[in-house]
């Protein structure tokens, strides 16, 4: 097996958007990283992108990893995590990223289709949470990073499941950050409002004219994990909504998706 000297952070769905932005954050602080996901021609057209971009930094092909994995489906994580495994790198950070929302009525969206978005949103950063967290606390050392969303703090009509799921991982993931503390692991959840990637065009939507770039959204969360911050909501405005009641915020979300 082949070891790498270098620490590295995995990011799942890091091919675009956040998770891509975030890839190049990583590496710009002294990181390997090694992107997750389903597409193996979006995973190489990642790489060759970050290769170009950073490309003062990117010395050792080593540096950049690409692992072609399924993650909505059942198994998936736990696929992920033995390849990663058999790589013999030092996986210091994990970014549980990639996900993925539906929009319409409930009684509209095809059940397979919730199924595995739950399976994605979900399980997927479960599992990797408990297999990686087993890792990082025999070593003393580790930081794991869930994206949820500022969807997580209201229920959402016409995307019921999708801020569902959110919300649970932001619960599941302030929870085991206490759980890690004691271990010298560190759990940061971020709730990023609404950004510039394709989430909206697969979602059917067109992206609106007031959302965040992925590059200053994965800033502002690689400085907040770096940082130890518990919950990390990039933007005055989102952080302002956090406290405006479930329920007025529940009403203008149905109005918008409705």
């Amino acid at each position: 097996m082949e070891t790498y000297n270098m620490k590295y952070a995995l990011i799942t769905g890091g091919t675009s958007g956040i998770g891509f932005a975030m890839a190049g954050e990583f590496l710009d602080r002294g990181y390997g990283v090694i992107l997750a996901s389903s597409s193996r021609k979006n995973l190489a057209i990642a790489k060759r992108k970050l290769e170009v971009k950073k490309s003062k930094i990117v010395k050792s092909t080593k540096q950049i990893i690409i692992v072609e994995q399924d993650l909505s489906i059942s198994g998936g994580a736990e696929k992920l995590y033995h390849k990663v495994k058999a790589l013999g790198t030092d996986v210091e950070i994990v970014v549980n990223n990639a996900g993925f929302g539906l929009l319409g009525g409930t009684e509209s969206i095809n059940i397979n289709d919730d199924k595995k978005m739950i399976q994605l949103n979900v399980t997927t950063p479960v599992c990797l949470c408990k297999l990686f967290l087993r890792d990082m606390y025999e070593n003393g050392r580790g930081k794991i990073l869930n994206v949820a969303s500022t969807g997580a703090f209201q229920p959402g009509p016409y995307t019921s499941t999708y801020f569902a799921s959110k919300s649970f991982l932001y619960s599941y993931s302030r929870a085991i950050r206490q759980e890690a503390a004691a271990r010298g692991v560190i759990v940061s959840t971020l709730c990023p409002g609404t950004t510039r990637t394709k989430f909206f065009e697969k979602a059917g939507q067109k992206t609106p004219i007031w959302a965040m770039s992925a590059e200053k959204t994965a800033k502002i969360a690689v400085d907040g994990l770096m940082r130890n911050r518990g919950v990390i909501v990039p933007g005055v405005i989102n952080n302002i909504l956090r406290i405006v009641p479930s329920g007025v915020k529940m009403y203008f979300v149905e109005m918008l998706k409705k």
